[in-house]
């Protein structure tokens, strides 16, 4: 008899094994991102009541470098896995962030955070840690500066949401004004809380698709065969991208298969692509930008203008260090 996770089966026929690698890789995937979803709703209950002005006055009210850099540094300080990203990404949308800000903002975001680059440096080194992040930054602005010049061209539709600061708009002086009128006490933090949760339902629904999907991945496909088929070649590259679009794997799912491709595998640009693809491509964080955004338009728009930019940096690493 072999039990697996709450069902019981009389002999371990194929359909248990499969059930068991199945309830086993989302018991994983769950254990491991759970966090992530926690601090997310945990930054959606603080921005919520936040007015969209203070977004905006912090992101800058200037499109093009000047707000896509402030996306940018905001994405890589703020210490949050690739699923809690996207409920503060699609925040800022609604609180009136560009949408190249928005893609600039979740492209440098989800393996830059502080804890995942101290595990990365452990995994592969500081001088690849940096040289990787270095490299996401550049692809951050590079998108978003695009994105911007799409929305200005009128290819893309502007966020509806965008609202422009009153001149005399000062954030501190303003800041600490709302904090003077603001009563924090039970009533107020219930609210937070339950605001945080109620806007988190949306992304929620598509975090756990998508585990529901890695988890049928990971039942067929071997990640630990990885480094034995993605080596330092175009093909290579390519099969690393197409693994890390069809496989969903969390920031810090992806940190130590892409450590395994620089190490075992000697590809260093394979593992740069599956690191970045895996955000660029990921179906979770498509659907999310489709639903802010109502909008197929824009969220098709994040692989198209990202992959390439992976793809060709991808092969000039592996072509400088083999």
């Amino acid at each position: 008899m072999l039990y697996c996770h709450f069902l019981w089966f009389e002999e371990s026929t194929q359909i248990a094994l499969w059930y068991n690698a199945l309830s086993r890789s989302v018991f994983e995937l769950i254990n491991t991102i759970w966090w992530g979803i926690a601090l997310g709703i945990a930054m959606l209950s603080i921005l919520t009541p936040i007015p969209r002005e203070f977004v905006t006055s912090l992101l800058g009210t200037k499109k093009g470098l000047n707000g896509i850099l402030r996306a940018t540094a905001a994405g890589v300080l703020l210490d949050l896995c690739s699923h809690g990203i996207l409920m503060v990404g699609a925040k800022l949308y609604e609180r009136g962030a560009s949408i190249g800000q928005v893609m600039a903002f979740l492209i440098a975001s989800p393996w830059n955070s502080f804890s995942l680059t101290l595990i990365l440096i452990a995994l592969i080194g500081l001088w690849w840690t940096l040289g990787f992040i270095v490299l996401s930054i550049l692809i951050a602005i590079s998108v978003g500066l695009i994105f911007d010049v799409l929305v200005a061209h009128q290819k893309l539709p502007e966020n509806p949401q965008t609202i422009d600061l009153p001149e005399n708009f000062r954030f501190w002086p303003e800041a600490k004004k709302r904090l003077r009128q603001t009563h924090f006490n039970t009533a107020f933090f219930s609210k937070m809380a339950l605001d945080g949760i109620k806007e988190s339902r949306m992304v929620l629904r598509w975090i756990l698709f998508g585990v529901l999907i890695a988890g049928l991945i990971r039942a067929f496909v071997s990640t630990e065969n990885f480094s034995n088929f993605f080596g330092p070649t175009f093909a290579g590259l390519g099969l690393t991208i197409l693994a890390a679009t069809i496989i969903e794997v969390c920031s810090e799912g992806s940190t130590p298969i892409a450590a395994d491709l620089l190490t075992r595998a000697n590809a260093p640009g394979n593992a740069f692509a599956f690191l970045m693809t895996g955000v660029s491509t990921d179906y979770t964080e498509v659907m999310v930008i489709k639903d802010t955004t109502k909008s197929w338009k824009i969220a098709s728009f994040l692989p198209l203008l990202t992959v390439p930019q992976v793809i060709f940096i991808g092969w000039l690493i592996n072509l400088a260090t083999n």
